[in-house]
């Protein structure tokens, strides 16, 4: 049921209604339908999810009830009372996805003659195969930690997010433990057994562990031995002072060290363990009772990402070519084409190659002068980098704003920083107190006329590997309201001060607040006006409270609304009298929707942006966001289409309602519309 503060507008938690995107990623798992190998897929990104949920917003919150246990959140909620929700909503969740993997998706991979077998099913020939690659690879690394009773003795650290077994050694007259961590991080989590008469077998690491025990405590003549998987997640939160300087970075380093040491947020646990094992787990930990979550056999479910598929293509999505961008010729000078016209990449549907196209024709371009790029998240083999360098060893000025502070890509991004100072670019590793976040990039070219400016603006990061799998828009534009205002956001970026007043793009942490009032204002106008008030709003996430009750005002006054939320959303749509005109859907499929898309009807002039921001109050008020205007007619309609083909979904969206129940958008005709399918195949037959 739904989780709504008694205050003056109808609110739903901000933590509780993510756990509610993330069931529905569970639903693709349990969704018969999707091709085997991606429900197992589906798993691995709840389970990933999931681990970062508590490294990040449940270790919020416990720092909230550190401070005081009456601690409201920005929303109101107590946090002691969110954490015991979240708890009961994360046990159910877990259940669910215990029989989902146990009793659906191993019985559907025997069906096609796979078998995940364990260390009670091997026969003496996969035994003696198994015994022989644990003694060749694994055995080597393994360096088990033999536990005192004494209390005295701290107990190890344990690091986030890491698989440990607690393995019980049983004696006549006395019980021993050990510690052995599974050294995922250093080999493939499956093996694959030896075909036979096409049956397919394959084991896990923990369960090759599991049946060479014996080599491994061979020095104890114990009567059992019992081997239990655990996994601790860790606040992951980083302690830094916001100054950037080479201090910062030192700081950044010191504190990322920390982070596999940070306080424990929750200890999944195998729901067989013995409770005397378990309670000595508990005691040594000294671990909170509600950080105990139990779960299945296996830990770290995310590695099933990389679930070998030894059944072959069928159990798997179709491929879907990356397509062309309509008259945009990659043989071609990008900035000759550019000259004539917008153009719009949808990713993944159309290839990331173009952006790369872009970056390295500025590289040689000898017209080329000086290139301005913010970069957040990169590929582990970055092109874009490759790229920018190449540039500056050809004697173009290059700008790059890196930031440092993008979470969990704080290490990569100092290794990007310190690769790129070596080749000659200029970095700037981010601005004090607000992250950057804003995808853009200009480079100036030095033309008859002076100097040309030439764009590109994205709702998603530089990165060719999520360009794969995110639903992402890329802009290229040499429209100069656009570039004027780019050069003067990084001439700003670079002294470190934020302008007001900007021609065209909108831009956090300054501007956004009041423009985006003043848009959802002039639809409120139009409709008092008599003529039809309308917005449609794409975004991954709406939990800003005052941005909510600026919605909730022109639902009032009578304008339509309609949200695509992919993950939290902290509005409740259908409420009499704050959003019964209000409807909110989410898209979860093969891709990940990752565009942020603003239309607002303009009193049938339609305006139409797209952005690096969500509706959260961190990207309005204290990140550097840019939303970006469509001003070219055909790449609007392009924009518009794909939109109210989204609009249409009744195969994978989801009706985001009053009691949260994720309950499918189905057809209330025969016609089946599926948006990922159906944007690929407009973009495909787009003339």
């Amino acid at each position: 049921m739904l989780t709504v503060v008694k205050r003056k507008i109808p609110l739903i938690n901000r933590e509780i209604s993510w756990l509610y995107f993330n069931e529905r990623v569970l639903q693709e798992a349990a969704d018969k339908a999707v091709p085997l190998m991606e429900r197992l897929r589906f798993l691995a990104i709840f389970s990933s999810n999931l681990d970062e949920f508590y490294r990040v917003r449940v270790a919020t919150l416990n720092r909230l009830v550190d401070i005081n246990n009456k601690t409201k959140t920005m929303l109101g909620f107590n946090p002691k009372k969110i954490l015991n929700e979240i708890k009961n909503i994360v046990v159910r969740l877990e259940k669910r996805f215990d029989y989902l993997y146990e009793q659906e998706i191993i019985k559907e991979l025997e069906a096609q003659k796979i078998f995940i077998i364990n260390e009670q099913q091997l026969n003496v020939g996969r035994g003696t195969y198994v015994r022989e690659y644990f003694r060749r690879q694994v055995l080597p690394t393994l360096v088990p930690i033999m536990l005192e009773d004494n209390a005295t003795k701290p107990f190890p650290e344990l690091k986030d997010r890491h698989i440990y077994f607690i393995v019980k050694l049983t004696f006549r007259k006395k019980v021993k433990y050990a510690l052995v961590e599974i050294p995922t991080a250093i080999m493939s989590r499956f093996l694959i057994l030896p075909e036979n008469k096409g049956l397919k077998f394959i084991i896990l690491l923990d369960d090759i562990i599991r049946y060479c025990l014996d080599d491994l405590f061979f020095i104890f003549e114990y009567d059992t031995v019992e081997a239990y998987g655990i996994q601790l997640t860790r606040d992951a939160e980083l302690d830094i002072d916001a100054n950037v300087s080479e201090k910062f970075v030192d700081a950044l380093l010191q504190s990322l060290q920390r982070r596999d040491k940070g306080r424990p947020m929750r200890l999944l646990y195998d729901s067989d363990i013995p409770l005397d094992t378990l309670n000595y787990l508990v005691s040594r930990m000294l671990l909170d009772p509600e950080a105990l979550i139990p779960g299945g056999r296996y830990h770290n479910f995310k590695d099933f990402i990389d679930f070998p598929n030894v059944g072959g293509p069928s159990l798997e999505y179709p491929s879907m070519p990356q397509l062309r961008v309509n008259n945009l010729d990659l043989g071609r000078s990008i900035f000759s084409q550019m000259a004539q016209r917008d153009y719009l990449v949808s990713l993944p549907y159309q290839s990331f190659d173009y952006i790369v196209h872009f970056l390295r024709e500025a590289a040689i371009d000898p017209k080329v002068k000086e290139i301005n790029i913010c970069l957040y998240r990169l590929a582990e083999n970055s092109s874009v980098i490759n790229a920018l360098i190449n540039a500056a060893q050809n004697g173009k000025k290059v700008n790059c704003l890196l930031e440092l502070k993008a979470r969990f890509d704080e290490e990569a991004n100092i290794y990007w920083r310190n690769r790129l100072e070596e080749g000659g670019v200029n970095v700037n590793i981010g601005v004090v107190q607000y992250k950057v976040h804003a995808k853009i990039c200009l480079i100036a070219r030095r033309e008859k006329r002076g100097l040309v400016y030439y764009a590109t603006l994205a709702t998603g990061n530089f990165n060719e590997k999520t360009a794969k799998i995110y639903c992402d828009h890329s802009l290229f534009t040499v429209n100069p309201l656009i570039t004027k205002d780019l050069k003067r956001l990084f001439k700003g970026l670079e002294k470190q001060t934020f302008h007001r007043g900007y021609k065209s793009i909108i831009a956090s942490p300054l501007e956004t607040r009041q423009r985006l009032y003043q848009l959802i204002a002039n639809e409120i106008s139009m409709t008092k006006s008599g003529k039809r008030g309308y917005m449609i709003l794409k975004m991954n996430s709406l939990s800003d409270e005052e941005m909510i009750e600026r919605l909730y005002e022109a639902n009032n006054a009578g304008v339509t609304i309609q949200l695509i939320v992919r993950g939290m959303c902290c509005l409740v749509p259908g409420q009499a009298g704050f959003s019964d005109r209000i409807t909110v859907r989410s898209i979860v499929d093969r891709y990940l929707e990752h565009a942020r898309i603003w239309i607002f009807g303009n009193g049938g002039d339609e305006l139409v942006y797209l952005s690096s921001a969500d509706l959260m109050a961190r990207n309005i008020d204290r990140r550097v966001e840019v939303a970006f205007p469509i001003i070219d007619a055909r790449v609007k309609k392009e924009v518009r289409d794909i939109i109210d083909i989204q609009l249409k979904d009744n195969s994978k969206a989801r009706e985001i309602n009053q009691l949260n129940n994720n309950r499918y958008i189905g057809a209330k005709n025969k016609i089946r519309h599926r948006a990922q399918e159906d944007i690929y195949n407009y973009l495909k037959y787009k003339s």
